[in-house]
């Protein structure tokens, strides 16, 4: 089995990059992704366990877009042409200067919201420290799970998802909106750094199936190489619909868990939409076969 997109304590899961790739090993992978949102710190502690442990280990990273939709032609699609999604760069080589540019004004878009976040705590009586929570994200990339975490060690909420409920969610009293990239320029990045981009969990882009495929064709004009039509939140009918819609517009195909460990359970690396095992046949359906195939030893 394979895995195309998973995530360690460099981001918001709760493995370290190392402990990530033993975890794949065990599950029985040969090939994978390590995708951490906005940040690829832990691909070199990930590349060194899985030259140790026998397995490839796919570079990748996965960036907040936001992006206006503008249907072939130039008008605006619809009455709501702006769109956020996630965008997975899957086989990154060598970090582009643009590229390195771009994860380090993310970084610190990303401290200037947490620190919103947290003067919004101050503000309605929580005694929140801002080095306390770098210390609970162990040095990784800070979200709002992690903020979620807080709150439950400072006993303001039972759970992370009651946190989200009640603080964190949007239109919630701690949500701060999260200022994502231009689609355009992180493509570019992703290229100019040996990587392919790869729409992630589509699904999400929460558009009727009349709008999707104009919707990717128009990305796919503007730098996008394929779509994750293989994820956890789908079904195995409506993951099969997306296969064959990439298909029709000459888009990659890619397959991945999410894997976050126990901050989402009931995600399994290797498995996908409608539990289906991740086989390698998505190397080559993600144009990645060249690159990592599979030997054994």
């Amino acid at each position: 089995m394979i895995d195309l997109h998973t995530h360690s304590s460099a981001s918001d899961g709760n493995l370290s990059p190392a402990e990530l790739v033993c975890a794949a090993h065990d599950a029985g992978i040969n090939t994978m992704a390590l995708t951490d949102h906005d940040t690829i710190d832990g691909v070199p502690e990930a590349e060194s366990e899985a030259a140790r442990l026998g397995i490839k280990l796919i570079p990748g990273t996965e960036i907040d877009i936001n992006w206006q939709y503008r249907a072939v032609g130039g008008k605006p699609g619809g009455a709501s042409p702006f769109r956020e999604f996630h965008l997975l760069g899957l086989g990154l080589k060598e970090p582009s200067p643009d590229f390195s540019g771009l994860m380090m004004e993310i970084k610190l878009e990303r401290k200037r919201r947490n620190l919103l976040i947290i003067g919004k705590m101050r503000e309605a009586g929580v005694d929140a420290d801002y080095g306390e929570l770098c210390c609970l994200a162990g040095g990784g990339c800070i979200g709002r799970p992690h903020f979620a975490q807080y709150l439950v060690k400072l006993g303001k909420v039972r759970s992370i998802q009651a946190a989200f409920d009640s603080f964190l969610g949007k239109g919630k009293p701690f949500y701060i909106q999260k200022a994502g990239s231009d689609f355009g320029r992180a493509a570019a990045a992703i290229h100019e750094s040996g990587g392919l981009t790869v729409l992630a969990h589509p699904t999400t882009l929460y558009v009727s199936w009349g709008r999707l495929p104009g919707i990717l064709a128009e990305l796919k004009v503007q730098g996008l190489d394929g779509i994750e039509a293989w994820h956890p939140v789908a079904t195995e009918r409506v993951c099969r619909r997306l296969e064959d819609l990439a298909g029709s517009l000459g888009l990659l195909v890619t397959a991945g868990s999410d894997f976050h460990g126990e901050k989402r359970p009931g995600r399994r690396l290797g498995y996908t939409g409608g539990g289906q095992p991740i086989g390698d046949s998505f190397l080559e359906k993600a144009g990645l076969a060249a690159s990592y195939a599979y030997t054994a030893t």
